[in-house]
């Protein structure tokens, strides 16, 4: 059964729940290599956002609102920042994709439990805020924390059509034309590009 995505609190689970789906199936069939190797000239790469977004999950829907994720050494510390600041952007070698699926379903969960037990408009506070903005509402973070992680999964959805043409909204609905040539659609864009050169 679908979700009411009348009622505001299940719509915005609903669209978090969605994202996180999304990075994670940017991972699947995937080796350890390949979900680790730099895509961008930054060190971007597949398993370093999922990396970060579930440290990213874990920070907003748990301090903000006074919670502790249950195995915090699992997360990559604060402290961590000062001697890396890309600490959370990259698995090291004892962390696996599989892992840090596993990880990040768990931190899901819970950050839904979050969610589950205040309401919309329950405060919180970011010490990582800057002075002044730091007191939030919990739909404010499921707001903010959404976006954040669509925008990542965006990252995701370039690196892997790079790699392999794994391209698509959905895994179950790609709402991408089939046996398109796009060899071609480049090249007419290309042309039309070169027109303003």
């Amino acid at each position: 059964m679908a979700a009411d995505l009348s009622d505001p609190k299940t719509a915005l689970r609903a669209y978090l729940q969605g994202t996180r789906d999304d990075l994670i199936w940017k991972l699947d069939g995937l080796s350890e290599r390949e979900v680790r190797l730099p895509r961008t000239t930054t060190g971007n790469n597949l398993l370093g956002l999922l990396k970060h977004c579930l440290n990213v999950e874990a920070g907003y829907f748990g301090p903000t609102f006074g919670r502790e994720f249950p195995t915090p050494d699992e997360l990559v510390p604060m402290a961590a920042f000062d001697e890396d600041p890309q600490a959370d952007w990259y698995a090291r070698e004892d962390e696996t994709k599989d892992g840090l699926i596993d990880l990040y379903r768990r931190v899901g969960a819970f950050a839904d439990e979050t969610i589950e037990e205040l309401p919309l408009d329950a405060p919180g506070r970011v010490p990582w805020f800057r002075p002044g903005t730091q007191d939030v509402t919990l739909q404010r973070i499921i707001i903010h924390v959404t976006c954040d992680l669509a925008r990542h999964a965006g990252q995701a959805d370039i690196m892997r059509e790079q790699h392999d043409m794994a391209i698509g909204l959905r895994q179950d609905s790609s709402i991408i034309p089939e046996d398109y040539d796009w060899p071609a659609y480049v090249s007419k864009l290309t042309k039309l590009a070169d027109r303003f050169a």
